[in-house]
């Protein structure tokens, strides 16, 4: 029997049975019925499960409330219904307290009303791809559970604006929002959310379009706690809201504008003044930026351990230098598309001793100025678990060789197109092919 009709048959059998039932097994007649539900307190949802069909006094210990504070339907997301939901909430009511339904496809907006009216304690709500949620849902949490301190609503585009608004009145405690790729959401929903919810520490709204500066302002202004930001894909926002981040956010910790190519070194200067403890930058395709930003930042910044520098196409050798000395706990570092890196920028890289002590992962693909010699200078970085040479030309299969004999447990990921055409078995290939001789 499938986990997912394990779950939908258990939850439903004696889900209001109230009568006392006399245990029939050695253990459970030994052991006091509170040292019972203790033991299984420690089981996840599959185990619980299973010990809920022993028997039927083990079905009502096995569907106490009390061991249902945290439920993660993620593994069974394909077959969940919305009465199980439905059923669980009676059941955990003011117990549950973290509920995860990512990818449970066929829970619909009701499902959501009935959790929100039995579990008031409710505080971690996962509904991330759950494409039949609706405002209709949102509207009963943000009455009946202002102990909400996270939700993710990432790919559920049904929701909108009126989400947002309804969560920013009825539940102030938020501190993690995701609204990814929910693309109704526009500055009129971040806004409110800003504006209601200052306690935000987390906030995400990749591949959101309608998001731009006003709204980006906005959570600068009132959202002054945010430590992580996810803008991804938020094509118009500028330097000037970014900067304001910079400015009102000195606790921002990670930070991702990949994709936003209106954005300047007037961004990274800021984020050099002001976020001194920056640990994770991503800004793939940000091509406007050149080593004059990346300088201040690695003057500044020397926390920085992820960074993502994907067609920033400007940079040259001056970042990486400067990014060896003034970041020496860089862990990962991705390069690719940066076509103007040669060897000695990772030579620089590797001497600089932030690649030697720390640097795990480095992504090199499509450079097209590197050559062996950028292998024989990362033989030095004896952390190094993983290098991305996908299209460099210049890189040989012996230098391979050479930097797994030193570094036996590094994964190297590269891609070579054959020198010659396979054989064929019918003669010499023909000089054109057939679409080209009738042409």
């Amino acid at each position: 029997m499938k986990s997912a009709d394990k779950m939908n048959q258990v939850v439903s059998r004696y889900r209001f049975e109230k009568t006392y039932i006399i245990p029939e097994d050695e253990i459970s007649k030994k052991l006091p019925k509170e040292i019972l539900l203790r033991i299984l307190s420690y089981l996840d949802v599959t185990s619980l499960c299973r010990c809920g069909q022993v028997s039927r006094y083990w079905n009502i210990l096995a569907l106490d409330g009390s061991n249902w504070q945290k439920i993660n339907l993620f593994d069974f997301q394909r077959d969940i219904e919305g009465t199980v939901i439905e059923n669980i909430s009676l059941r955990c009511g003011g117990f549950l307290k973290y509920l995860c339904l990512r990818g449970c496809q066929s829970v619909g907006s009701q499902s959501i009303r009935t959790l929100a009216q039995h579990c008031h304690n409710i505080e971690h709500l996962d509904l991330a791809e759950c494409k039949k949620i609706t405002d209709v849902a949102i509207q009963p949490l943000s009455k009946n559970c202002s102990k909400l301190t996270a939700i993710n609503l990432e790919s559920c585009s049904e929701i909108s604006d009126c989400s947002l608004k309804a969560l920013s009145d009825g539940c102030p405690n938020l501190t993690e929002i995701n609204v990814s790729w929910c693309n109704l959401i526009t500055e009129n929903g971040v806004e409110a959310i800003a504006r209601g919810c200052n306690k935000v520490k987390k906030f995400s709204s990749k591949g959101c379009k309608q998001v731009n500066d006003r709204a980006v302002i906005a959570l600068a202004l009132f959202c002054p706690n945010i430590e992580v930001l996810n803008l991804h894909s938020c094509e118009t926002i500028t330097d000037a809201s970014v900067s304001k981040i910079a400015e009102k956010c000195i606790n921002l910790r990670q930070l991702c504008v990949s994709k936003c190519c209106e954005l300047t070194d007037h961004t990274l200067i800021a984020l050099a003044t002001y976020n001194h403890y920056l640990n994770t930058l991503e800004v793939a395709g940000c091509t406007q930026f050149t080593d004059s930003g990346f300088i201040a930042l690695a003057k500044n910044c020397k926390y920085l351990e992820r960074m993502d520098l994907e067609e920033c196409s400007q940079i040259t050798d001056a970042t990486l230098s400067n990014l060896a000395v003034g970041c020496p706990s860089l862990e990962k570092l991705t390069l690719s598309h940066c076509e103007l890196i040669t060897d000695e920028g990772i030579r620089q890289l590797a001497a600089g001793g932030c690649a030697a002590e720390s640097l795990s992962v480095l992504e090199l693909d499509n450079c097209p100025l590197i050559t062996d010699a950028t292998l024989e200078h990362l033989i030095s970085c004896h952390n190094l678990q993983r290098i991305e040479l996908y299209d460099c030309q210049l890189i040989s299969r012996n230098a391979i060789r050479r930097l797994r004999n030193h570094l036996p447990n590094i994964k190297v990921h590269a891609y070579f197109a054959p020198v010659t055409p396979p054989p064929t078995s019918n003669g010499p290939r023909p000089r054109y092919c057939r679409c080209c001789e009738i042409l």
